[in-house]
């Protein structure tokens, strides 16, 4: 009743506030005063301040706040110890698919050319001109590889 009464006091006050400002041909900020003083007794007809007033002093609801703060330090402490553990989250996934890949795709190593100068020499053949779409294909593969994939 007591938090009632005071709700609509403080309500009566900021409309107050909002006529006097209206008064004076301020007109945007009285509209938004009494935006605001019109809460307090929105929060009384809906319930609101009745149900804060009965958890304010609810014991299972205080319990239930202490479990929330406790998952929150539970929440805090393993995401910092998941950042002293190695770099961002970015980083330890490009690890992953750089592992993966190479255990996937290894590289094949080059067979040894025994320093022969003739098969250094040799020159490559000469590809065959590229089509249309094989150059559309090369810039997207250009794409690719400038981002990694």
């Amino acid at each position: 009743m007591l938090a009632e009464t005071i709700c609509s006091a403080v309500s009566a006050a900021g409309l107050g506030i909002a006529a006097i400002t209206a008064y004076r041909r301020r007109f945007l900020a009285a509209a938004r005063i009494a935006a605001y003083s019109l809460v307090p007794v929105a929060l009384v007809m809906t319930g609101a301040v009745e149900w804060a007033v009965g958890t304010a002093f609810s014991p299972v609801a205080w319990a239930g706040f202490g479990l929330l703060g406790l998952a929150w330090l539970l929440f805090i402490t393993t995401r910092a110890a998941e950042r002293r553990a190695g770099g961002t989250r970015k980083e330890r996934r490009a690890g992953a698919e750089a592992a993966r890949r190479d255990t996937v795709e290894p590289a094949a190593s080059r067979p040894s050319l025994g320093g022969s100068a003739p098969a250094a020499e040799k020159p490559k053949a000469a590809r065959p001109k590229a089509s249309a779409a094989d150059d559309d294909f090369s810039d997207i593969e250009a794409i690719l590889k400038k981002h990694g994939i």
